[in-house]
C-alpha cells in the first residue's frame, strides 16, 4: 500500500511507538498463518494492550479506508487472518489477562489474548474446566476460537466453543464498542447478537473482553481404542454406540494411513494393519465413567469387522491414546513440504462413505490423502500432503479439494465444521448458502462494519 510509511508514522503517534512495528522482519512474521498457501504483506504491525487502543486504531483504519485484520497466533487452518490487501494487522495476543473467575458463578472473564491452555489451567486451581479443546489449545488464543468458534476432541459430548460464550465486549468497524450478551446463561433481550459475532472471522468486529461459562472439572477420564478392518465397521460401531444411548466425551478416528503415519511417527505400537482406529473415552465420577467405557467397549466389540478393543490401564495408556489421535497432523505433516488439513462435516451415517470416497479422490488426483477427525459428530479431516515445488501437485490439490467440499455438499454436510471459512473455503461458501444467504452476509456485514475495513474479502465481502 502506498504510504505505508507514514501508516507507521501516525499510528506511532496515536499509541506510542512502542506499539507499533513497520519493519520487515515484523511484517514478513505476520504474512501467513497455519496454512502456508496463503501470503499478503501488512503494512504496519499494531499490539494494543487495551480497548481504547483497539478503538484508536480502527476509528483511524475507517477514516482512512485502510483494511485491518484482528490476529491471535495465527494457528488458523483456514487462511482467515492472511493481509491478502495489506494494511494494519492487529495482534490481540498482548491483551493476555485473565480479568475475572467466578467459580459460583462458572463463569470466566478474559481479555482476547489468553490461550486456551492458560485459562483451563487456571480454572483447574479451582476444579472447574473451560471445554473446547482444539488441537491448538497449546497456543491458540481464545479471541481466534470466538472468532473461528473453534470445536475439537469434546464437541460431541460437550458443543464447540460458540455454547461457551456468554457475552462479548467487541469493537465494531466504525469504531464504536457493543457489549453483547452478559454473564448470565438465561438472557435473551433482542437479537442473539453474541452468537452472531461468534464465527464470524473478525468480519463483524474486534474481541476485547469475553465472558465464558465454565463447566465443573470431571474427576476422571478414561479411554479405549478400536481397531477395525475397514471404516465402514467403525462408522457402525460410532452408531451403535449412540443408538445405544451413550454419549461418550470422545470419539475420533483415524483411518489407515493416518494409523500407519502416526506410528511411524510416535512408535505407540498400534495395530497398522487396521483399516481404521476408533478412539473413545468418557469422563465424569469414578463408578460411572468405569461402567460407560466398559459398556462402550463392550457394543463395539460386538461390531462385525471389529479386530480388538484395548482400555487403557493407566493415565500414561491413556495419554499415549489421546496423543495418538492429536499428533495425525504432525506425522502426516513429515510426509512433506506442504499441508493442507481441511474440516468438512457430514451426517454419520453417511462418514464411511464419503471418508472411502475421500480416499479414491487422492487416487483421481494422485495425491496423498489421509483422514482423521471427529467420528461422533461427523467432522472429517481430509489432510493433503505434497512438495511445495511441485506445482503440478498444488494444482492437483485444488481440483481434489473442490471435489471434497463438493462432497460435503452432495451428503447434505458442511465445506467446514470448525476451521471456519477464511480464504481457503470462501470460494465455495455460495454453493452451501446459496444467494440468498451470500446476500445477508453482505447486509450484515455492511451494517456492522459500513466501510467494509474489517477482515475484508472474506465473509460477507
Amino acid at each position: 500500500m502506498a504510504g505505508e510509511n507514514h501508516i507507521v508514522g501516525e499510528l506511532a503517534r496515536l499509541l506510542g511507538a512502542q506499539k507499533v512495528r513497520g519493519d520487515e522482519v515484523s511484517r514478513t512474521v505476520y504474512s501467513q498463518d497455519a496454512t502456508a498457501l496463503f501470503h499478503g504483506m501488512p503494512d504496519v504491525i499494531v499490539a494494543p494492550e487495551s480497548t481504547a487502543d483497539v478503538v484508536t486504531v480502527v476509528k483511524y483504519a475507517n477514516e482512512k479506508k485502510i483494511p485491518l485484520i484482528a490476529r491471535g497466533a495465527g494457528s488458523n487452518l483456514s487462511g482467515a487472518t492472511v493481509p491478502l490487501n495489506g494494511g494494519i494487522v492487529l495482534t490481540m495476543s498482548g491483551m493476555d489477562k485473565i480479568l475475572e473467575i467466578s467459580k459460583s458463578e462458572l463463569i470466566a472473564r478474559v481479555q482476547p489474548g489468553v490461550t486456551n491452555l492458560a485459562l483451563d489451567t487456571e480454572v483447574a486451581k479451582e476444579n472447574m474446566r473451560f471445554v473446547p479443546d482444539p488441537g491448538s489449545r497449546n497456543v491458540s488464543t481464545i479471541g481466534g476460537n470466538v472468532a473461528t468458534s473453534a470445536g475439537g476432541l469434546r464437541g460431541l459430548k460437550y458443543g464447540t466453543t460458540m455454547n461457551y460464550v456468554l457475552g462479548l465486549e467487541a469493537v465494531l468497524g466504525t469504531g464504536e464498542v457493543i457489549r453483547t450478551g452478559g454473564r448470565l446463561v438465561k438472557n435473551v433481550a433482542g437479537y442473539d447478537l453474541t452468537r452472531l459475532l461468534v464465527g464470524s472471522e473478525g468480519t463483524l468486529g474486534i474481541f476485547t473482553e469475553i465472558t465464558l461459562a465454565l463447566v465443573p472439572r470431571p474427576s476422571i477420564s478414561k479411554y479405549g481404542v478400536a481397531y477395525f478392518e475397514n471404516m465402514s465397521g467403525a462408522a457402525s460401531a460410532v452408531e451403535k454406540v449412540l443408538s445405544a444411548g451413550k454419549l461418550p466425551s470422545t470419539l475420533e478416528f483415524l483411518d489407515n494411513k493416518c494409523i500407519r503415519a502416526v506410528e511411524d511417527f510416535a512408535h505407540l505400537n498400534l495395530d497398522v494393519n487396521a483399516g481404521a482406529l476408533l478412539l473413545f473415552g468418557d469422563d465424569g465420577s469414578g463408578f460411572e465413567v468405569e461402567n460407560t467405557v466398559k459398556e462402550i467397549a463392550a457394543i463395539i466389540e460386538s461390531v462385525t469387522g471389529c479386530r480388538a478393543v484395548t482400555l487403557a490401564k493407566d493415565v500414561a495408556e491413556a495419554e499415549a491414546l489421546l496423543y495418538a489421535r492429536r499428533c495425525s497432523l504432525p506425522a502426516l505433516a513429515r510426509h512433506g513440504t506442504v499441508t493442507i488439513l481441511e474440516d468438512i462435516s457430514v451426517p454419520r451415517p453417511a462418514m464411511a462413505e464419503v471418508v472411502n470416497r475421500i480416499d479414491a479422490l487422492g487416487t483421481k488426483h494422485n495425491l496423498e490423502i489421509g483422514t482423521f477427525g471427529h467420528a461422533g459428530d461427523g467432522n472429517l479431516h481430509p489432510t493433503i500432503v505434497l512438495d511445495k515445488n511441485d506445482t503440478a501437485a498444488l494444482k492437483r490439490a485444488e481440483g481434489a479439494l473442490a471435489d471434497i467440499f463438493a462432497l460435503a455438499i452432495e451428503f447434505n454436510g458442511t465445506i467446514t465444521g470448525e476451521h471456519g471459512v477464511g480464504s481457503a473455503k470462501l470460494p465455495y461458501l455460495r454453493n452451501q448458502i446459496g444467494e440468498i444467504g451470500m446476500k445477508v452476509h453482505r447486509e450484515l456485514k455492511k451494517v456492522f462494519d459500513p466501510n467494509g475495513i474489517l477482515n475484508p474479502n472474506r465473509l460477507g465481502s
